[in-house]
């Protein structure tokens, strides 16, 4: 078939794999508009018709790696919220997921800053809103059935969520700017537990109550 003609001997997913991760590479290094077909295909060791038939060109590699990470960014939480504990223990969970997520895609990532805070490259149009959006709304979800169960104490709920929001990204951003600091997983849950002292119920220290 014509259709297939150029396409690769070796198994699908290992070929699609190296193809993702070397354009990722380059694109965080070099910018999406300075890295070429020729590169790519030539650091993966492969030919331009092997490129385009998993992705059709440039453009659809791009949109596949972002679209990609954004789905697996989704499952972490939708899993993380309905999963069972306190609503500490969900939000803990959610944000350690999270972060460790961006730990197993940090080049993803660090293409992601650079597109949304960078110049622009030229790239596909990519939603990337939608992604500080969906986690926003997790995290709000669990901090109103936190205080429905009256889990958390009154207050604002957008307050709380700007602020375990906030350590969640500074962790991130630590890690992309500054990972000798080492703040990682103990870090991220070490800020939570701190803001959990004065939002948390069941800390009770107002009331005398044992922690």
């Amino acid at each position: 078939m014509a259709g297939t003609q150029g396409a690769p001997s070796l198994p699908d997913h290992a070929v699609r794999e190296r193809l993702l991760e070397v354009a990722t590479q380059l694109f965080a290094r070099k910018g999406y508009a300075a890295t070429t077909t020729r590169e790519i295909v030539a650091a993966a060791s492969v030919t331009k018709p092997v490129l385009y038939y998993y992705f059709r060109s440039k453009e659809g590699l791009y949109l596949e790696l972002v679209q990609d990470a954004f789905k697996q960014f989704e499952n972490v939480v939708d899993t993380s919220i309905m999963g069972s504990g306190s609503i500490e223990q969900k939000i803990l969970r959610l944000c350690d997921q999270v972060f460790d997520l961006v730990l197993k895609k940090i080049e993803v990532v660090r293409l992601v800053y650079a597109f949304y805070y960078g110049p622009p490259q030229g790239a596909p149009f990519f939603d990337f809103d939608a992604v500080h959006q969906r986690l926003f709304e997790a995290i709000e979800q669990l901090v109103m059935e936190g205080m429905r169960k009256k889990e958390l104490g009154k207050g604002k709920v957008e307050d709380m969520v700007w602020a375990i929001f906030g350590a969640l990204n500074i962790t991130i951003e630590n890690e992309l700017c500054h990972p000798e600091r080492e703040l990682g997983h103990v870090g991220l849950r070490r800020i939570l537990r701190l803001l959990f002292q004065g939002i948390s119920t069941a800390r009770g220290r107002r009331r005398g109550e044992k922690r």
